[in-house]
This record gives structure tokens, C-alpha cells and sequence, in this order.
């Protein structure tokens, strides 16, 4: 008795290295991306907690940073023409408040929750962050 073993073989084009002009790079959903940046300040031996929870998988998020000496910042989802027209899909955030009493913070964030109340609020006490979130400048 003979036996026959075929072989098979197919031609896969090679992927090319170019992104079409129409793909939309994905972006991290909001409560994973919260979550992580929750455990990073933990780690940096900072604090965090989550102030107001919104939309889980797209919701803006709006980081709030508390100060030792009582002042704050507020940062929020930077505008799409604050960066370069190639987005990588990555969060971005603007300053929207530097370090000024925590009443001025508290009326801008008032405003964007009657706005938009599926937002994310973070808070942060934590000197200095670091890389824990990009802060982008407007292109000029």
C-alpha cells in the first residue's frame, strides 16, 4: 500500500508597512486607561482616586492635580489640532489651570459636567507626574 502527501502551498502577499489614508488608529477605552494611570501614581507613592466616573469605553478624561501647598491644576483632553495631523491614537491632555485655588478648579469643572456628564475625573496627589500623561503645547 503507497501512500501520497500533498503539499499545499499558498502565496501570501507581504502586509505593506503603510497605513491606509482611512485607518483610525484604536484608542485605549477610558476606564482602562483610568485604571492604569490610578495604579501608576499609586506606584510612583502618590495618591489617586477616581472623582466622578463617566462613559466607560469613551469618555473624556479631565485630571485633576492637587498640590501640597493647597493650589491645583486642571488638565483635560487636549483638541485635535493641538498636536501633529499624524495621531498615534495615544491620549493627549492640555493644561487647562495651572496651579491656582482649588475654587477656580471646582467652577471649570462644574461647567464641563453640565456639559458632558459621562466625563472622567481623576484625581491626583502627586507633586510631580512625570510621564504619566502627555501634556501637549498648540502647534504655532
Amino acid at each position: 500500500m503507497t501512500s501520497t502527501i500533498s503539499i499545499l502551498y499558498c502565496v501570501v502577499p507581504f502586509a505593506s508597512t503603510r497605513k491606509p489614508s482611512y485607518a483610525i488608529p484604536m484608542r485605549l477605552r477610558s476606564d482602562i486607561y483610568v485604571s492604569a494611570l490610578i495604579h501608576r501614581v499609586f506606584g510612583m507613592g502618590g495618591f489617586a482616586a477616581v472623582e466622578h466616573k463617566g462613559a466607560e469605553a469613551a469618555g473624556a478624561i479631565f485630571i485633576r492635580q492637587r498640590y501640597r501647598d493647597g493650589l491645583e491644576s486642571l488638565y483635560a483632553p487636549a483638541p485635535q489640532n493641538f498636536f501633529a495631523s499624524e495621531d498615534d491614537g495615544s491620549r493627549k491632555f492640555e493644561t487647562r489651570l495651572a496651579r491656582v485655588e482649588p475654587e477656580i478648579v471646582r467652577e471649570a469643572l462644574d461647567r464641563e459636567l453640565r456639559f458632558d456628564s459621562d466625563l472622567w475625573l481623576v484625581e491626583l496627589e502627586i507633586d510631580e507626574f512625570g510621564d504619566l500623561f502627555p501634556v501637549v503645547k498648540p502647534e504655532i
